[in-house]
């Protein structure tokens, strides 16, 4: 289920975030539902989230799965790190991510480490700040990532050549 490849011609892997059940009392009894929270990437700079709920935890993840396409990012890498720090922020989560030397690895928490691998960056430190819910991480930590500008494209955008 976590990390294993969808398709052989594809080389994308999910890693399951979070999963959640939920109980709904009814006359019979409980009856349960669950929630997936997934992250796909390819490692090669593209990483997306979905989220999915349904009365089983395979079907769940399968639904989020189908739901990363539309909340994927394509990023520039700057070797095996970002190219700038950069800060995102969704609801009172917060989430900074800061370039690193090549060897030093991912320093992050479980479920921004997620995002961070997914994308293929290897070599970064991040904090956050605030809620550690997971769904509110991991929308800050792709609102981090889609501020990212590469320096071509700042020069660009300022008119000024390098």
């Amino acid at each position: 289920m976590a990390g294993e490849q969808r398709q052989e011609g594809e080389r994308s892997n999910e890693k399951v975030v979070q999963i959640r059940r939920c109980a709904c009392v009814v006359k019979g009894g409980r009856r349960f539902s669950f929630t997936a929270l997934v992250v796909l990437g390819d490692q090669r700079g593209k990483v997306g989230w979905g989220y999915g709920k349904a009365t089983e935890v395979p079907q769940a993840v399968e639904k989020a799965v189908k739901g990363t396409n539309r909340k994927a990012l394509s990023l520039k890498l700057d070797g095996t790190t970002i190219s700038h720090s950069v800060s995102g922020r969704y609801g009172a989560a917060q989430v900074v991510l800061i370039p690193a030397l090549p060897g030093t690895g991912v320093i992050a928490g479980n479920t921004v480490r997620a995002i961070l691998e997914q994308a293929g960056i290897k070599d970064i430190l991040s904090k956050s700040r605030g809620s550690t819910n997971p769904m509110n991480l991991v929308r800050a930590t792709m609102d981090a990532l889609s501020k990212l500008r590469s320096r071509d494209e700042i020069a660009r955008l300022r008119g000024v050549t390098l």
